[in-house]
């Protein structure tokens, strides 16, 4: 009779198991449609026609198309090419050295045997504290470094973050076990070897995650730009679809602005829809990239957050 009891109650719980799952899945897929509508409604409204936006708002589902947004954006072709370059440039550069000064300082203050560590830790956190202001860091960088229209200055200000640090340090201390340090330095490796043979390899996932926050940082960076770069052929993406914003705006304000300008732009000044299509153009990328880094993102920032 037991026995029997029990296949009658196996039916009942598989049944309330997959009721859950639905309920999961319909709430899932709530949030998912939520977070979508947005970024649908940007694409969307960057081919849609000025005209219709200004007389019916911004539309799901609109019934007038027009490519003269995303003209406005494209037609700075050349420069626009130029521009991709340099952010595709700084990002990939400064990625790279920041991930690599960032875990070499995290291996250092993580050693408990290291006698700087606890200067290192406290030298590490005075920059989230006190900062001296944009303009000494513009009186720095140009009356004394001499980096005026230099790439470094789009690369150096953002390679180094203390809360990065934090997170690749805590990452280190809690996921790498002392004892394949201590086994390296049985085997004669100094503390080089030791971070580039073992600490390094075992870093990916947290590299990972902290590389595509540093990654995202540098692609929509443009204020650094406009302090320092002067030259066309060093401005970077978003610094360019700034101007152009601000050129489009200027010929809206603008009541003597010659035909040929508004013929240039499709006749309607298309301010709405390349302020979207200048949207699709910055996160475009970083929207096909997430994907890749999404599994070491989440595991980067969890695995280390968990002492095994």
């Amino acid at each position: 009779m037991a026995k029997k009891g029990n296949q009658d109650m196996a039916p009942s719980r598989r049944e309330k198991k997959t009721f859950g799952q639905y309920v999961l899945a319909l709430i899932l897929l709530t949030i998912t449609i939520i977070t979508a509508a947005p970024i649908y409604l940007v694409f969307v409204s960057a081919f849609t026609d000025e005209m219709y936006i200004v007389k019916n708002g911004f539309k799901f589902f609109p019934k007038a198309f027009s490519f003269n947004g995303m003209h406005a954006v494209l037609r700075y072709g050349k420069q626009l090419g130029t521009s991709y370059g340099v952010t595709i440039f700084i990002t990939l550069v400064g990625t790279v050295f920041g991930l690599l000064i960032m875990s070499m300082f995290a291996y250092a203050i993580s050693r408990k045997d290291f006698r700087l560590s606890k200067f290192l830790s406290i030298f590490l956190l005075i920059p989230m504290l006190f900062n001296g202001g944009q303009l000494s860091g513009y009186i720095v960088f140009t009356n004394y470094y001499h980096l005026k229209d230099s790439l470094l200055l789009l690369i150096l200000p953002l390679c180094v973050s203390t809360m990065n640090v934090i997170i690749l340090r805590t990452y280190i201390v809690n996921s790498i076990p002392d004892e394949l340090m201590e086994a390296a330095k049985i085997d004669g490796a100094d503390e080089f070897r030791t971070f580039f043979q073992i600490t390094l390899p075992l870093l990916k996932p947290s590299l990972a995650a902290v590389g595509f926050m540093m990654a995202t940082a540098y692609w929509n960076d443009w204020q650094n730009a406009l302090l320092y770069i002067d030259s066309n052929n060093k401005k970077p993406l978003q610094l360019l679809l700034v101007k152009i914003q601000k050129s489009i705006s200027f010929l809206l304000s603008n009541s003597n602005v010659p035909a040929s300008a508004r013929a240039a732009l499709g006749g309607t000044i298309p301010q709405y829809s390349s302020t979207m299509a200048t949207v699709i153009i910055v996160i475009g990328p970083i929207m096909i990239a997430y994907p890749f880094f999404q599994k070491y993102f989440v595991k980067g920032l969890t695995v280390g957050s968990v002492k095994g």
